[in-house]
């Protein structure tokens, strides 16, 4: 029996180009590959919208914000007329897994929130 080695031109090779060979386009098996446009999209962190609704009161949204993310009092209040002024507020951004928990915890509170990616 006898053994090919990477040495002996008459061993088989894997398909493919050989360490350092050229390959369509000019490139090299040491190229370095891009990540593909919607990976980049996906570390993007994601905020938490909560919406203007005609049946909380003012009080009881920003009560929410102080329970639920430990915001102050001023801080909450800001984000509560942020919301009856304008329709609507981030009030959290992070990892989609945590975006989703506290969209489902504002559910859970009676507040309607949705989440979206943050721009660039």
């Amino acid at each position: 029996m006898s053994v090919l080695t990477s040495h002996d031109p008459t061993a088989p090779r894997a398909a493919g180009p050989a360490p350092g060979e050229a390959v369509p386009g000019g490139a090299t098996d040491t190229a370095v590959l891009e990540r593909p446009r919607e990976d980049l999209a996906l570390d993007r962190p994601w905020n938490v919208v909560v919406w203007n609704d005609p049946v909380n009161l003012m009080s009881y949204v920003a009560y929410v914000f102080r329970t639920h993310f430990g915001y102050s009092e001023s801080r909450a209040h800001r984000l509560m007329l942020e919301v009856h002024e304008r329709g609507r507020s981030v009030v959290a951004t992070g990892t989609r897994e945590k975006a989703e928990l506290h969209v489902g915890a504002m559910h859970g509170y009676g507040l309607w929130a949705t989440l979206e990616q943050a721009e660039d």
